[in-house]
């Protein structure tokens, strides 16, 4: 438990925070708390602003915060094997795809001729492109069309490439100008690598697209999502810290902590990244001094939380920000969309949340719509009302798509006294991709002994559906080797299996054909 003047002061200011530490305790404290409920050794796992707020965490949401630590020190143990799994997952799935597969690979080492995968390159594909190889905009005619005159929420061709734009994000900067530029046949603007002032590295990822590079009528901000082998991303989805921010809500503190807007080692940077509007003037002068390229090189928070131009333009809210009001100005006919999958879906909706914290309303005119894939809850009720105020009107401005026993919308825990909950609309997909609008999406807190028996049944039913869905739905739809892996491993992890975006991708296809009325929502 941790206490400081520093920690007072930010309490005395109205900035409350609980900071979850799986590492300050041992495998002991954690079975005497979660067994026999001790509080005093479940106050080793905390950190708070005050203590009375230590006391009612500890006792009110003990299960929910035993499940993050057991969580999150699982994850952290396996986080180095996890990173060389995934490289060299990533490295044989490429030498196999570059090389004709199996056969073809054989061939080309009898012939002398291999190729080898080059990382950073826009011929090697992430794991999630190698789960689903489609690039192709299902109809990029439409979606041309609408565009060309004035562009609606809730569209299904809009929806389309919503997804394929969140799929796309895993992939590296040459990768993403490819396909945007050559398939898409958009205006690529760039790609960031935003620092995390936590985890020390540029571990933020977002690339931004026009749909076409002179006077165009949509931008569109991407962030990357969770990635499969990289534990940083599974421990944020699992992490219960939050941060109160006075007379707007509690967020989650991993999320802000994604976009560069602060650091739990020295809480105060909270304070100083939200709530210091770094407005045009600052933007244009850091403009001239930093470029996209330098974002993610390198950087600390101060200790004091005073931050710099330079160390602001490395956080990826800040300089999407700076180069969207760029692009606004010179787009005058121009609206923005916001999307991610997963991880990038909780920044998806942060980011325009930060623009109303700060005041942005000529940016949030500018808002055409939020969707969200997968997305974890990112903050409690009290947010989620400010921010339905700014996207209910005229018509609601966000949505948040959820696949059927999908894990990572189910977290962090939420329940009658548990603080983070879910807001706007929820277009919710089960296993037969049947799309129903709700507030809410069934089982919402997913480990729930009731549902276990439904969701192994569902998972077998998916590997099932995974070898007719070619005849049933056409070749665009067929599920190759590796896809039917990932479901047999649903048969022990449905929810995990359930995360892909290739249900995401199937649910926006194959759901109902015709535009979503947004008013009937």
């Amino acid at each position: 438990m941790a206490s400081t003047s520093q920690q007072n002061n930010g309490y005395e200011d109205g900035f409350r925070y609980v900071v979850v530490r799986p590492e300050k305790g041992g495998l002991g404290d954690l079975f005497r708390y979660a067994v026999m409920g001790n509080i005093v050794s479940g106050l080793m796992f905390l950190e708070s602003s005050d203590d009375d707020i230590l006391g009612n965490e500890v006792i009110d949401n003990r299960w929910v915060i035993v499940v993050s630590i057991i969580a999150r020190k699982i994850i952290a143990l396996f986080g180095k094997p996890l990173e060389w799994t995934g490289y060299l997952l990533d490295f044989i799935l490429n030498l196999l795809s570059q090389n004709g597969n199996l056969i073809g690979l054989f061939c080309n080492i009898v012939c002398g001729r291999v190729v080898v995968p080059r990382r950073g390159t826009e011929t090697f594909i992430s794991t999630i492109g190698q789960l689903d190889g489609r690039i192709d905009l299902h109809k990029g005619e439409s979606l041309a069309r609408e565009i060309d005159g004035e562009v609606e929420i809730g569209t299904r061709a809009l929806m389309d490439l919503c997804i394929m734009a969140s799929k796309l994000a895993y992939e590296n900067a040459q990768v993403v100008n490819n396909v945007v530029v050559h398939h898409w046949k958009m205006h690529f603007v760039d790609f960031y690598n935003g620092w995390n002032y936590f985890q020390k590295e540029p571990s933020t990822q977002v690339f931004i697209l026009c749909d076409k590079p002179k006077d165009a009528n949509l931008i569109l901000i991407s962030f990357r999502g969770t990635e499969p082998f990289d534990a940083d991303d599974w421990i944020t989805d699992f992490d219960y810290s939050w941060y109160e921010i006075p007379n707007f809500g509690k967020v989650h503190m991993g999320f802000i902590e994604a976009l560069g807007l602060g650091n739990r080692t020295d809480v105060t940077t909270f304070q100083s990244k939200l709530l210091m509007n770094h407005r045009e003037s600052n933007d244009s002068d850091v403009s001239k001094r930093t470029q996209p390229s330098d974002i993610g090189q390198g950087g600390s928070s101060t200790s004091e939380g005073q931050l710099q131009p330079e160390m602001l333009e490395m956080s990826a809210y800040y300089a999407v920000r700076r180069k969207l009001k760029s692009l606004l100005d010179e787009h005058k006919n121009a609206k923005f969309v916001v999307t991610g999958h997963s991880l990038g879906g909780a920044l998806a909706i942060l980011f325009p949340t930060v623009l109303v914290l700060h005041k942005e309303m000529e940016l949030m005119q500018k808002l055409l719509g939020v969707y969200t894939f997968g997305q974890p809850r990112i903050g409690n009720r009290e947010l989620g009302k400010i921010m339905e105020s700014h996207l209910n009107s005229p018509v609601p401005r966000y949505i948040r798509v959820v696949y059927c026993n999908d894990l990572v919308p189910r977290l962090p825990y939420d329940d009658k006294t548990f603080l983070y909950h879910h807001f706007g609309v929820c277009l919710y997909y089960d296993s037969f991709y049947v799309e129903q609008k709700v507030k809410e999406e069934p089982n919402k807190n997913f480990f729930q002994l009731r549902n276990a028996f439904a969701v192994y049944v569902n998972a077998i039913w998916e590997l099932i559906r995974s070898y007719i869905m070619k005849y049933v739905y056409g070749k665009d739809y067929v599920e190759g080797w590796f896809e039917i892996v990932v479901r047999k491993i649903g048969l022990a992890l449905p929810g995990i299996s359930a995360h892909g975006p290739t249900d995401y991708v199937n649910s926006v296809r194959l759901g109902r054909e015709h535009s979503l009325h947004m008013s009937s929502l």
